[in-house]
């Protein structure tokens, strides 16, 4: 197998403000600020306004929240990413935005709009994933609610490592615990999962959890509710190893996923 280093990512678990774009950006570069050496690090979703559905915070590619991304991967010399509210065109987007370390832009459409909240009736659904390569890993971010859709996040060659950024409420966090974990068992793949904490403007409660799950289902680790900028390391040994001993996915059904 290629011998491929160890990665170094950053979780930052924030307490966000209800639809103050500038203060979220200056906060969460306060939080940034303290991180000395990683290879990513990670925001969770609408890490800018909070879980606003409001399209008139909407802001274009070239806009000042993706500028700030852009500043702070030169800036730290680290790839970053988070999700916003997006206008593309005439459609809006909760879009993942993901700058390597230097300057390149991918982005990943969120697929499963929250419907509960409404929000498939403000944005309009991705169609694809997205799979980036950081020092040699191969890593497929997704958004929230696509965590409760395996098929859609499903294994099919082409990752060793699923993200899932959220605006994950404490009153279902027992659900996320759980299908993080799932969706790393069944995969065979380390799950990062981040979230935030605080109150959002309609008195919803976040209490954190962000989390590292290895190929075999183990909690590397867990976060509380509060306020954290956090580094964990991925083993490409622990990895290859678990993958090649079980083999659990070399029998996995033969399917594709059709839209």
């Amino acid at each position: 197998m290629q011998k491929i280093r160890d990665i170094t990512i950053t979780i930052v678990q924030p307490n966000l403000i209800w639809e103050e774009v500038n203060t979220n950006l200056r906060n969460l570069e306060k939080l940034i600020n303290s991180i000395t050496e990683t290879d990513l690090i990670i925001l969770p979703e609408m890490f800018n306004t909070s879980f606003s559905l409001k399209t008139t915070l909407a802001e274009e590619m070239e806009g000042q929240s993706v500028n700030w991304l852009k500043k702070i991967a030169l800036k730290k010399n680290t790839a970053i990413c988070g999700s916003l509210s997006i206008k593309d065109g005439v459609d809006y987007y909760n879009r993942l935005i993901w700058i390597t370390q230097t300057g390149k832009l991918f982005y990943y459409d969120k697929k499963h709009l929250f419907s509960l909240s409404k929000e498939d009736k403000c944005f309009s659904p991705g169609k694809k994933r997205l799979v980036v390569e950081l020092n040699g890993w191969k890593i497929c971010p997704f958004i929230c609610y696509d965590l409760r859709f395996p098929a859609w996040c499903r294994y099919k060659g082409d990752y060793d490592c699923l993200i899932f950024i959220a605006s994950w409420p404490a009153k279902r966090i027992n659900a996320w615990q759980n299908l993080i974990k799932a969706r790393a068992i069944e995969n065979m793949s380390y799950v990062i999962g981040v979230n935030r904490v605080g109150l959002d403007g309609n008195m919803v409660s976040f209490n954190g959890r962000s989390c590292l799950i290895d190929p075999l289902g183990k909690d590397c680790f867990t976060a509380n509710e509060q306020v954290l900028v956090k580094n964990i390391s991925l083993s490409r040994y622990n990895l290859q190893k678990s993958r090649k001993l079980y083999g659990f996915l070399n029998d996995r059904d033969n399917f594709q996923f059709i839209s």
